[in-house]
């Protein structure tokens, strides 16, 4: 039998400072979050983040959380139980960090009997701290665990033409009866020493503002190129004009170079130049989360304002969108039937 494993970033148990602090801990602990040394990483984050960052993030998952519980989790469940109702095969969701762990995912998935699994991240782009932590965890466990299940993993989706379509109807909805001179793209952030790390041919990325529109095989793994690849195709499926969008990159954390330019301080630039009226989107998540609830909707909204901003709208995520719903579930019966690639 088949089955199928979504698997989303996680989410604290509650938004209270013990809970966060236990998850910021195991999220900030990976290799592949934080790729320095193991002291270094843990002098980083045992010895200076963990006794300052927690309350802080405490407070801002209160502004954001629901009666149902965290926003991801709610919104990841939605999107799997309705998934769940268009095909025949077994729908598990699984979180990279927190309770709901990849090992309780599988385990649920073999308990139904099946053999075979689809490992889904819910990434539609590349990154070493988002779809390789969640492969590269969940063969470790495959091989701990669970030796005769074989898994299958849907690599980056982010130029699949259906995907795009999906997406740029999405917006469309959402921005019908709005008012914007602009549209910023905001991308999660990752070090530029990342986007580099994951250059297969070890040579093409310079992070020189060129490469990621000459063709090469790094692209398959290059998270900056991929993002604004979706900026690209989005824009020119909606025919924005040139000039009215942008794309950005939010979430840095300390003091290495992150990917350019930077979300708050664009909305800052956007602002003083005189915009009016920002549309944001946020297509580096399918599902509505802190960093687009809080950071981009709430601190977002506030910096724009600030720089005398009248109109600030957020686009949702895709979340439980009927038409992601039905995306997802024609991928999963095209690997069900045809067990090659998913497209």
């Amino acid at each position: 039998m088949k089955g199928v494993l979504l698997v989303n970033l996680g989410s604290p148990e509650s938004p209270e400072p013990k809970d966060v602090k236990k998850y910021l801990g195991e999220f900030l602990m990976d290799e592949r979050v934080i790729d320095v040394p193991l002291w270094a990483r843990n002098l980083l984050v045992k010895g200076i983040i963990l006794n300052t960052r927690p309350k802080a993030s405490a407070a801002a998952y209160k502004k954001i959380w629901w009666e149902e519980g965290s926003p991801l989790i709610v919104l990841s469940e939605r999107l799997q139980n309705k998934v769940q109702e268009q095909v025949e095969y077994p729908v598990a969701l699984a979180m990279r960090y927190g309770s709901m762990t990849i090992k309780k995912g599988f385990q649920e998935l073999v308990d139904k009997g099946v053999k075979e699994v689809l490992l889904f991240p819910l990434y539609p782009q590349f990154a070493m701290a988002t779809t390789e932590t969640i492969t590269v965890l969940a063969e470790e466990i495959r091989q701990d665990y669970f030796p005769n299940l074989k898994i299958e993993s849907v690599p980056a989706f982010y130029n699949k033409p259906d995907y795009i379509e999906v997406l740029a109807n999405s917006i469309k909805k959402h921005l019908a009866d709005k008012k914007y001179d602009h549209i910023l793209f905001s991308y999660h952030g990752v070090p530029e020493r990342h986007i580099k790390k994951s250059d297969v041919t070890k040579s093409h990325c310079k992070i020189d503002g060129s490469c990621c529109v000459t063709p090469s095989k790094a692209h398959e793994y290059c998270y900056k190129h991929q993002c604004l690849e979706v900026t690209r195709l989005v824009a020119e499926k909606l025919q924005f004009k040139g000039g009215t969008f942008s794309t950005s990159f939010q979430s840095r954390l300390g003091f290495d170079p992150w990917l350019l330019p930077y979300t708050d301080r664009t909305i800052e630039r956007l602002g003083k130049q005189g915009i009016k009226n920002m549309a944001i989107i946020t297509p580096a998540f399918v599902s509505d989360c802190l960093e687009t609830l809080e950071e981009i909707a709430m601190e977002g909204k506030e910096i724009f304002h600030e720089m005398g901003g009248d109109h600030f709208t957020t686009v949702p995520c895709l979340n439980d969108d009927a038409e992601w719903v039905m995306l997802l579930s024609k991928w999963i019966k095209t690997w069900a039937e045809q067990p090659i690639k998913v497209n």
